[in-house]
């Protein structure tokens, strides 16, 4: 059995977590949920669930990456188009990211605009600027738009106001949110895979360089940040998911199936046993500091999972048991950013939420439904061709 030029259980995989990323984002409004679902604080030695949900972002991001890039060069496309392809797509994560970090300090009492109407006109500038136009739109109309969402975006940035009434400050980078964190590391793990052109010893390589300079930034061996790379946390879990998906694609050529079950099995179990066993001597797990305990137990079960999907999507054909969640899978940036629209929405009509669905169980019914909700909206846009592709 050959690898597919898309792997079904990839996408199923991208689909749960996007649901649980907009389920867990949802639920950092509710108050009194239970204490193994929300993120650890900032200053605790632990994980919970919601630690687990952008880590295995970057793991299945890592995933994808052999197919997308690794197309693109069995297509004979050049080397220069494909890194203009990787820098383009950096730059749309990065810009996208550095706008959400900045709306967090966003102070409506100094700026021209209200909170609600800045970030539902962002959204609105992102989708106009790197929406999958199709092909039968003219390339006026289409530049038209594109140019209309950059007019829109640069008017924001020159509009903002963060800071204090005494002390505004305009737009500055500080970090660069999720989306951003995720740029970097594609840039870092793309970038790698069409320098070696797809070669597995090589990439294996740049990961153990990459989850060294996570280790030694948290074991205190040495003091320093590389740029772009910063701690090696996300680029690490991301190729992870590189590295796992070469090893899939060469045993899937070979119909080696039950070699797959074996080294995904001893790999994700042995990575989560090293997260404990370095958890003492790199600053405990966390995911807000970035620490290989986390980096190893995320990736650990990652490859579990994955694992678990090969067999129930790829061999079992079972996709269809997840048909309804689906668009979160192929269109999920456009899933990512539809929850901006909502809570934009929700702040320029000063919409809240009755008192049952802001608390406990109450709390975690609405934030189940605002996921699914999301997804079928964005499978409505994904039918009518309303989708970001970059």
């Amino acid at each position: 059995m050959l690898q597919p030029k898309r792997l079904l259980s990839i996408d199923v995989f991208r689909a749960i977590n996007m649901f649980f990323m907009i389920f867990v984002n949802d639920l950092s409004g509710v108050k009194n949920v239970p204490t193994w679902i929300d993120h650890v604080k900032g200053y605790e030695d632990g994980m919970h669930f919601a630690d687990t949900i952008f880590p295995l972002f970057l793991f299945i991001a890592g995933l994808s990456i052999p197919m997308a890039i690794g197309r693109r060069i069995s297509k004979g496309d050049s080397f220069a188009s494909i890194a203009i392809y990787i820098l383009l797509r950096t730059f749309a994560l990065v810009v996208m990211g550095f706008f959400h970090v900045n709306m967090e300090e966003y102070n409506s009492a100094s700026a021209v605009l209200p909170l609600g109407v800045w970030e539902f006109l962002l959204t609105l500038s992102f989708f106009l600027i790197w929406l999958d136009y199709p092909d039968t739109l003219a390339k006026a109309k289409k530049y038209a738009l594109m140019g209309a969402g950059v007019v829109i975006l640069i008017v924001l940035a020159i509009l903002y106001k963060g800071g204090t009434p005494t002390a505004p400050k305009g737009l500055e980078p500080s970090w660069w949110g999720i989306l951003g964190i995720i740029g970097w590391a594609y840039l870092v793990c793309a970038g790698v895979y069409l320098l070696v052109k797809g070669n597995l010893t090589a990439l294996f390589i740049a990961l153990i360089i990459l989850v060294f300079i996570n280790l030694g930034t948290h074991g205190d061996w040495f003091d320093f940040h590389l740029w772009v790379i910063k701690d090696g946390a996300s680029a690490s879990l991301m190729m992870f998911g590189v590295v796992v998906s070469l090893i899939y694609s060469k045993l899937v050529a070979k119909n080696s199936y039950n070699k797959v079950w074996l080294i995904f099995s001893i790999a994700g179990a042995a990575l989560v046993l090293l997260g404990f066993f370095v958890r003492p001597y790199t600053h405990g797990i966390s995911k807000i500091h970035s620490t290989p305990s986390w980096v190893f137990i995320c990736t650990g079960i990652g490859i579990l999972l994955f694992e678990l999907l090969i067999w129930l999507i790829d061999v079992k054909g079972k996709q269809n048991w997840f048909k309804i969640i689906k668009p979160a899978g192929t269109s999920t940036l456009t899933c990512y950013l539809i929850p901006y629209f909502m809570v934009a929405i929700f702040e320029m009509t000063k919409f809240n939420y009755p008192h049952f669905f802001n608390y406990g169980t109450g709390g975690i019914i609405r934030s189940f439904a605002v996921a699914f909700i999301v997804i079928i909206i964005t499978g409505f846009l994904e039918k009518w061709r309303l989708r970001l592709k970059i």
